[in-house]
């Protein structure tokens, strides 16, 4: 059996349970690479990833590089004498990063890759009506997401399932994969798959302004997708409409009503403590919703000291 040395690089929670496993699992992990301590909060006062917290919790060495092909990180990562990385969100290294040790840079992605490169595969399975997903563990190469798969895990995806509740259950999957991916490199079994150079698969595009908004023209089944895909982070966005007032609002939980109806889309119907939209074919009832410089809050909670007026309307 191989005498494994690891570099972890990762950065946010998700990354943390795979580094927590690996040493579960008694790995030997010589260092951890992650993001700078970056200012958060009212306050702006640096803060620490997440991994950063936990890797120094045991006791780890962990560098922070704001440039991956410094010479000075290239020569504290070379120091570490790892003979083999592993990434779990993070971002793109550099060929003398990912080339360095003797059995590779393998990297953990949350979808059944070549599907969902990118920067948002668990959202966007989601927004695209998925109902299956997955993680893969491959080594890195060149470009982003397209080197030679190692292992791949399918997972299902409730048809009710938010991005925050699939993220959790590929965290965990994604973790004991990894501890998969290192036995077999260990053992020397591993045997990889090149992935397909057809450029048909669908794209995890990074999320922004424009595509986390919602069009309440589209069908219920698209809107239902969204919104389930973005919460709770970062939340699907619409404007709301309110007795002479436009405010930019956000909705993280929905539930899509079949039912004929002669309103306006986007028309906003109060009755019996909850709150729906009108949209083709239906209403969506609204469950969990955040007006702005207020926190989220359940819809009952909302009415009991909020109001819409007649021309209330979701835009």
């Amino acid at each position: 059996m191989r005498e494994l040395r690891i570099v972890f690089m990762g950065t946010p929670d998700f990354a943390v349970e795979t580094l927590k496993t690996i040493l579960e699992h008694n790995y030997k992990v010589v260092g951890v690479i992650t993001a700078p301590d970056r200012p958060a909060g009212r306050g702006r006062k640096l803060k620490a990833s997440a991994v950063k917290e936990y890797a120094l919790s045991k006791h780890l060495p962990v560098l922070q590089p704001t440039n991956l092909k410094n010479e000075g990180f290239l020569e504290e990562l070379k120091a570490l004498n790892a003979n083999l990385h592993i990434v779990v969100a993070f971002r793109m290294l550099p060929k003398v990063v990912w080339d360095m040790p003797e059995y590779g840079t393998f990297n953990l992605h949350a979808s059944l890759l070549p599907d969902y490169r990118g920067a948002a595969p668990i959202n966007w399975a989601i927004i695209n009506g998925e109902e299956k997903t997955g993680i893969t563990t491959f080594f890195i190469d060149e470009k982003i997401d397209t080197g030679h798969i190692i292992f791949q895990e399918e997972i299902d995806i409730d048809k009710n399932e938010t991005a925050g509740i699939l993220h959790d259950k590929l965290m965990i999957a994604g973790a004991n994969l990894v501890c998969k991916t290192i036995e077999g490199i260990a053992n020397n079994t591993i045997e990889v798959t090149p992935q397909s150079k057809v450029d048909t698969f669908k794209t995890a595009y990074k999320l922004n302004k424009e595509n986390t908004k919602i069009d309440w023209s589209k069908d219920m089944r698209s809107i239902h997708n969204l919104i389930r895909g973005l919460s709770p982070y970062p939340a699907a966005w619409c404007e709301l409409h309110n007795n002479g007032k436009t405010d930019t609002i956000k909705i993280y939980l929905a539930d899509p009503i079949e039912e004929p109806h002669n309103f306006e889309i986007g028309k906003i119907i109060v009755e019996d403590a909850t709150i729906k939209v009108a949209v083709e074919n239906g209403y969506m009832q609204i469950d969990k919703i955040q007006l702005p410089g207020k926190k989220a809050m359940e819809s009952k909670a909302l009415l009991n000291g909020y109001n819409f007026y007649r021309d209330a309307k979701m835009m």
